[in-house]
């Protein structure tokens, strides 16, 4: 919780507040039903909420940008980054039922009017986004075809509209077919040993 504050200086006390609610949140929810694996609960912060805020790091998203997270799990990376960016709209999908309750239940908790929560498959989502974020659910050639007609045309940032996509270790071969896709190394701004080889894939897709 002390990186995130020191990594991210413009919180309010709500966004604070909120942060710092997560840990008691999961931990409780995590009791009940299992969305995150016991040795990652104590590492929170670090493997879960920071590592989802590295996305913050590459791009500053504008009031009412959509996104979608796709895989979300226990609702990262799009729980937090919800935080972070409350005037972005946030529409989180995930194939297992249990986890959507989860991320809902932790969304409602938090007061997050920002946040949509479905039991989905990407390839039935009907809706068109600026970026789609998630952390590695599989690899970057089968996650584009999932998405690439959920992409809006017009851009509104620096980036251009796609994949920001969350993964580790050496992309080389997985992204040789990409040669639009760039990495940025997230040990570039979180000195924590578990992001040495963790990155961010910007992905364009329009």
């Amino acid at each position: 919780m002390d990186e995130i504050v020191k990594q991210f200086t413009n919180l309010t006390e709500i966004q604070t507040k909120q942060f710092e609610l997560l840990q008691e949140l999961y931990e409780d929810w995590n009791a009940k039903i299992n969305v995150i694996s016991r040795k990652d609960i104590d590492e929170l912060y670090t493997r879960h909420v920071l590592h989802s805020l590295g996305i913050a790091k590459i791009i500053e998203f504008k009031p009412g940008t959509k996104i979608m997270d796709v895989g979300t799990g226990g609702g990262f990376p799009g729980i937090p980054l919800a935080i972070l960016f409350p005037e972005v709209d946030f529409y989180l999908i995930d194939v297992i039922g249990k986890k959507i309750k989860v991320v809902n239940e932790v969304a409602t908790a938090l007061g997050l009017t920002n946040v949509k929560a479905e039991q989905k498959r990407a390839d039935s989502v009907k809706q068109e986004f600026d970026f789609i974020v998630s952390r590695a659910v599989t690899n970057m050639a089968d996650f584009a075809l999932w998405v690439q007609n959920k992409v809006k045309k017009k851009h509104n940032h620096e980036l251009q509209n796609g994949i920001l996509y969350l993964k580790g270790g050496d992309l080389t071969d997985e992204l040789a077919s990409f040669p639009l896709a760039v990495q940025y190394n997230l040990s570039n701004y979180f000195s924590e040993e578990f992001f040495e080889t963790k990155k961010v894939v910007h992905l364009p897709l329009k």
